[in-house]
């Protein structure tokens, strides 16, 4: 029979986050993959783990995935554990995930912490819908195109962010997205977490003068429904009512439909296009 790959969650700071299961199954399978096994031995001789363990990381996870695929089509289980946090998310692990639904190998997930998820409920910003954005790009254009697309965002954004860097991306969010409500969460679940509750410009003023230390998360909040609409109407502003008009002409909208529609992007009454039209 074949194996299976299993998603193990593991601490991002608090070793007492781990599951029962978690452990239980780091014992119980054949091998562990891990991103760093510098770093994973530590929390492998904290609970006694023996299992053997193997690197998985974002320079190998090609060709090592192959391997590990092998491994489990004649019949060995399989751990996948990230350096803190669930796999898969923001690190190389999905791309073993997907080459494992390839190639027929089953998977399966064991909840636990997620520094976004964690960040996402400490912040004191709407939880119903939000956007996980990870790591900014490195790649100058890229990074422009997401920045983009966030200031239309009206989902919570949560993004990670490196001590060193952290001051620099604040600005480019400030300069993109305008001055937003925001919470800086760092050193989550360790002794000196901290969620920052500010504004984008009063963080950027707060960590000129005083550099963080240890990794942060940081989670935005999306426009208000109020401010996408404001923004859409000062974009039909610029077009006369005439030019309004041929653009939902130009769609094969009639005339009558034409005029309620830009009535209502305008925000005014369709007596108030009628009239101006005239």
């Amino acid at each position: 029979m074949q194996g299976t790959l299993f998603l193990c969650a593991t601490p991002i700071g608090n070793l007492e986050d781990i599951t029962f299961r978690v452990v239980r199954t780091l014992k119980e399978v054949d091998l562990i993959a891990a991103e760093d096994t510098r770093n994973s031995i530590k929390l492998l001789n904290h609970f006694e783990i023996k299992t053997p363990m193997t690197s998985y990381h974002e320079y190998n996870k090609i060709e090592k995935a192959k391997v590990l695929i092998g491994e489990m089509k004649a019949g060995k289980n399989i751990a996948l554990i990230t350096d803190a946090g669930t796999p898969g998310i923001s690190d190389p692990g999905e791309e073993l995930v997907k080459m494992c639904y390839e190639e027929g190998v089953e998977v399966t997930s064991l909840p636990g912490p997620a520094a976004c998820i964690t960040a996402l409920t400490l912040s004191g910003l709407p939880t119903r819908r939000f956007s996980f954005e990870a790591f900014l790009p490195a790649d100058k254009k890229e990074r422009t195109y997401i920045l983009e697309e966030m200031k239309q965002e009206t989902r919570t954004m949560i993004c990670y962010e490196a001590p060193h860097h952290l001051l620099k991306t604040l600005k480019e969010l400030l300069e993109a997205l305008g001055d937003r409500k925001c919470t800086v969460c760092r050193e989550l679940t360790k002794r000196y977490e901290t969620a920052f509750q500010t504004t984008l410009a009063l963080a950027v003023e707060h960590y000129e003068e005083e550099p963080p230390k240890g990794e942060c998360v940081i989670v935005i909040a999306g426009k208000t429904r109020e401010e996408v609409l404001a923004g859409e109407r000062e974009k039909w502003q610029e077009m006369s009512i005439e030019e309004h008009m041929e653009y939902y002409l130009g769609m094969g909208k009639d005339k009558k439909e034409a005029m309620k529609m830009v009535a209502k992007d305008r925000g005014v009454s369709k007596r108030d296009i009628y009239q101006a039209l005239l």
